[in-house]
């Protein structure tokens, strides 16, 4: 037997199922992406639009929508081939913290996003409880209305009930409000990988000037071990009465000078180590790294046509999801003008035996709706729709220029590429050249025909190129470094 429950369950669910047939425009404007200007080839990249496969672009500003996690960076550190550090960049990923905090806001945005989708829903609810009353004092009476028997016994009522109730999405409030949400997750989903870039590339530039300042410790190491040699050959000349004693005084200030810049180089590197522990989510004190060459070869990156800049960068995803988050929100603003409707109902039942809960004929249900409307608020709701639009066009300018700094970046990157490996070729003759007038110098001071001054102008001259020569290395890895970071990871092609 069907209960009356059930009847009227039903009853109800065909009356909402008919409301969700009311449809109607969301109101606000719908979201087209800004366009702005994207140059056709890099100014300083060398290399024309046409030397790269580029998919066509769909727009004549040179646009193409960007797609968060569409384009994530590929192991790009490769490029410098370095086993240590491949591995170091595995544990980033697994233990930095910073990682870790981004992508807990990812998913607070994710939740944040299905709790707007869920108010498209109704709310669905169940009730029940039972009461127990009865008379106080002597005397068989009458008590009406309070669920006492005629006798005065104590009797137990039962009830029941289900309630819903909906809010019609009939201005779009919450179809704008679901949009805001999801360019807002997406919009997260982007800085994750913005975070992990970042986290990538800092410890990619701690590796390389920790390896740096192992080849700057060796290259003191080995000017300290010649300046010793002539260290000797200065007090041999003395003790055969050919050299004065402020030689020798001159050539071991040299040695303890060196010494020095060698007990000095320790605070950098410890530095540099202390980063990299913290990156790859361990303590210092916990974290060692061994000495070793620096073997990493300066790549050569292909910058690819500037269109692409837009699909990999990940802040650039970013920035244009918060554009569209901003214009739904005018949307919900807008909504404030038109009137809440919310439909409800409701039935309920109560019997004195609890088994007869379902099958009483006293059940009562309750169909209704309520409508509520703004008449007057001083402006507010004026105010919101500006402040709205107002939010939308800054979203908008910066956009643009979080674009135009990312060609900036990519630019400053290529030109410091191209004029570094000048400077490279300059700086690597001066040290050829400097090695051989030490090495000249040297030889005459040993023959008596030059004074040791000259042996130490020679040789300060040499470790100053060499020291040059290895900074302009170490620009040109950090420059690279950059360059991948500021293409969003792995170019085209690369």
């Amino acid at each position: 037997m069907t209960t009356i429950f059930g009847r009227r369950a039903r009853l109800l669910g065909t009356a909402l199922g008919a409301l969700t047939l009311l449809s109607a425009c969301a109101v606000g404007p719908d979201y087209e992406r800004p366009s702005a200007a994207v140059p056709p080839a890099y100014k300083e990249g060398g290399i024309t639009p046409v030397a790269f496969a580029a998919p066509p672009v769909p727009r004549d500003d040179g646009w193409r929508p960007a797609a968060p996690g569409q384009a994530e960076a590929g192991p790009w550190w490769t490029a410098f081939n370095d086993p240590v550090l491949d591995g170091l960049m595995r544990r980033v990923e697994v233990d930095n913290q910073s990682l870790k905090a981004a992508e807990a806001a990812y998913r607070q945005a994710k939740a944040l996003s299905d709790q707007a989708r869920s108010s498209f829903f109704p709310i669905l609810s169940v009730s029940g409880g039972a009461d127990r009353a009865g008379t106080v004092g002597s005397g068989n009476r009458s008590v009406s209305g309070t669920g006492v028997s005629r006798s005065g016994t104590p009797v137990t009522t039962y009830d029941a009930g289900l309630g819903a109730s909906w809010a019609p999405d009939l201005w779009g409030r919450i179809r704008r409000s679901v949009e805001s949400n999801d360019a807002n997750l997406q919009a997260s989903a982007a800085d994750l990988a913005a975070a992990r870039l970042s986290a990538q590339a800092q410890l990619a530039t701690a590796y390389v000037q920790f390896r740096v300042a192992d080849e700057r410790k060796a290259l003191l190491e080995r000017a300290i071990a010649a300046y010793r040699q002539s260290l000797e050959i200065a007090r041999n000349r003395h003790a055969v009465g050919t050299a004065t004693l402020a030689d020798v005084f001159t050539a071991e200030t040299q040695v303890r000078s060196t010494e020095s810049q060698l007990v000095a180089l320790g605070v950098q590197r410890a530095q540099f180590e202390h980063a990299m522990a913290v990156l790859v989510g361990q303590a210092p004190a916990a974290f060692t790294l061994a000495s070793a060459p620096l073997t990493a070869a300066v790549p050569a990156i292909p910058p690819g046509v500037p269109s692409a800049l837009l699909e990999r960068r990940p802040d650039i995803a970013a920035a244009e999801r918060q554009m569209a988050q901003a214009n739904a929100q005018i949307g919900i603003a807008e909504s404030a003008w038109y009137p809440d409707v919310v439909l409800s109902g409701s039935l309920t039942n109560s019997a004195t035996i609890l088994p007869k809960l379902l099958q009483a004929p006293a059940a009562i249900w309750a169909v209704g709706a309520q409508v509520a409307q703004t008449l007057f608020d001083g402006g507010t709701r004026t105010a919101e729709v500006e402040l709205r639009r107002a939010a939308f066009d800054q979203s908008v300018a910066q956009y643009r220029q979080t674009v135009l700094t990312a060609f900036q970046e990519v630019e400053d990157q290529l030109a410091a590429q191209r004029i570094l490996a000048q400077q490279a070729a300059v700086q690597d003759d001066a040290v050829r050249l400097a090695r051989e007038a030490e090495r000249l110098t040297l030889n005459q001071y040993r023959a008596g025909t030059l004074p040791y001054s000259s042996v130490l102008t020679a040789q300060t001259a040499a470790l100053s190129d060499e020291e040059s020569a290895l900074s302009v290395r170490q620009s040109r890895l950090l420059a690279a470094v950059s360059l991948l970071q500021a293409l969003g990871g792995t170019p085209p092609n690369f």
